[in-house]
């Protein structure tokens, strides 16, 4: 007995369980004995003892000689031909090394084995994706929004030269008691709202001809505000969006316009909200979104907007993320400021309570996220509505988010009182399905890459995808 050969068979006993698609659970209470031990068999902890191997046999019909044959064989060989890739070419990886990896430490290998097939799908993916332009005697098709979302990413959406020209103009506006008589006064311009019928399509018009600013007058005030401002921002600021512009280069036309109209657009909000009083007025009143855009006559989206811009060096805030979605999930708008990884392409997380807030329209909806990497976040998300203004006028509803790291969360008055949200309880999330290995998650709408389904032969999993536990 003493001379007895030990078998460890982890690898052949964890592809048995994915064979029959069960969990370590499942087999534990299958063979009477428990999950831990089964964990501990297949990562070669313990041996299989012969009074086991005979249970697995008559409890699942297999062949005992097949069950004990070749243990890790197959794994080791997968690993071999994973190592002769040309990425590995520098590296000694003598056969009977990587045998030894693929005996002895099962679940290492199949990291190993996950973490390449992950890599290798991406890169044929990649292959794929130049291989079409190729066919089509076209490069790889740019993407304008993209180019547009790097070039603010890139500078955390903060701008100061353009906020302190924007503070100027406010103070030069407030001395003509308001943007329209700043308008007439500057630029012998005179504010017109006049109906949707007569606008044509357009929210705004300028008519340099009659010297008319024209505004759609089914906009509410803080709309009609913001048009005011950007047509201001053009007239007055070109010079330092230009100058902006000229910081990068851009591959397309449409980048660029793109870009040029987030500038405008951030120098009109500047202008509404100017830098000093809005990073002021934000502590005092704890980043209250709703309080915040009363006090400046903003909407809420304005408001959230230019939360994400208070980056100015020696006068920061607390760092935000923005996103904008419709019902559909499609995303309208995002800024990133706070390090938070959104997905380039594809649906979001259908657990993050964005998507939920088309429910309760209006109304802020708080949330804790959690990253499958531990990485904590605090989001509100609320409905906001454009169009509208008259009765059967278009709408469109679609969801927002704002959102920052858990070590500035302390600091939103959201965050505050017995009733708050505790991080504690926040929803593990995931970027985007795709991208997540929550293999729990009953929301998934495809399986992550690099991950082995299991088969619903004999047992069907409450998720979607059923994966291995290792």
């Amino acid at each position: 007995m003493a001379n007895e050969r030990r078998l460890y068979l982890g690898a052949n006993l964890r592809r048995l369980r994915r064979d029959l698609g069960l969990t370590q659970a499942d087999m534990a209470a299958d063979l009477e004995v428990s999950a831990s031990y089964i964990a501990l068999l297949e990562r070669n902890h313990r041996p299989l003892s012969a009074e086991m191997l005979l249970r697995l046999a008559q409890t699942y019909k297999v062949d005992v000689a097949a069950l004990a044959g070749g243990a890790g064989a197959d794994d080791a060989a997968r690993l071999q031909a994973v190592l002769k890739d040309p990425l590995f070419a520098d590296i000694d990886l003598p056969a009977l090394e990587s045998g030894d990896v693929a005996t002895n430490y099962p679940a290492f290998t199949e990291a190993l084995l996950r973490l390449y097939t992950a890599y290798q799908e991406e890169h044929l993916a990649l292959a794929d994706r130049a291989e079409a332009a190729r066919d089509s005697d076209l490069e790889e098709a740019p993407d304008p929004v993209a180019e547009s979302r790097r070039f603010l990413a890139a500078r955390r959406n903060s701008f100061p030269t353009l906020d302190d020209a924007a503070e100027r103009l406010a103070q030069a506006i407030a001395a003509h008691e308001g943007m329209a008589g700043y308008l007439k006064s500057r630029h012998q311009l005179r504010v017109r709202r006049i109906p949707s019928s007569v606008m044509v399509g357009s929210t705004r018009r300028l008519d340099w001809h009659r010297r008319e600013l024209l505004l759609d007058d089914s906009l509410d005030g803080a709309s009609q505000s913001f048009q005011l401002a950007l047509q201001l921002a053009y007239l007055e600021l070109p010079k330092e969006i230009d100058a902006a512009l000229a910081e990068s280069s851009f591959a397309t036309e449409s980048g660029e316009r793109l870009t040029r109209r987030a500038l405008a657009s951030y120098a009109a909000a500047a202008v509404l909200m100017p830098y000093s009083a809005f990073a002021k007025a934000v502590e005092a009143r704890h980043y209250d979104v709703e309080a915040l855009g009363r006090q400046f006559g903003t909407s809420f989206e304005q408001t959230a907007h230019r939360l994400t811009t208070l980056q100015k060096p020696g006068q920061e805030r607390v760092p935000f993320f923005f996103i904008r979605v419709d019902p559909a999930g499609n995303v309208s708008k995002r800024l990133d400021g706070a390090g938070f990884p959104f997905a380039r392409h594809g649906g979001g997380c259908p657990l993050w309570s964005l998507h939920e807030a088309f429910r309760t329209p209006r109304q802020i909806v708080t949330q804790w996220l959690e990253l499958p990497d531990g990485q904590r976040f605090f989001s509100i998300a609320r409905t906001v509505t454009a169009g509208g203004g008259a009765y059967g006028a278009p709408r469109v509803e679609r969801a927002i988010a704002l959102g920052c790291a858990a070590e500035h969360a302390h600091r939103l008055v959201y965050t505050q009182g017995p009733d708050a949200p505790r991080p504690e309880n926040a929803t593990p999330i995931g970027v985007t399905c795709r991208l997540c290995h929550r293999t729990e998650c009953t929301a998934r709408s495809a399986p992550p890459i690099g991950r082995q389904i299991l088969p619903d032969d004999i047992r069907r999993t409450t998720a979607p995808f059923g994966f291995s536990d290792n």
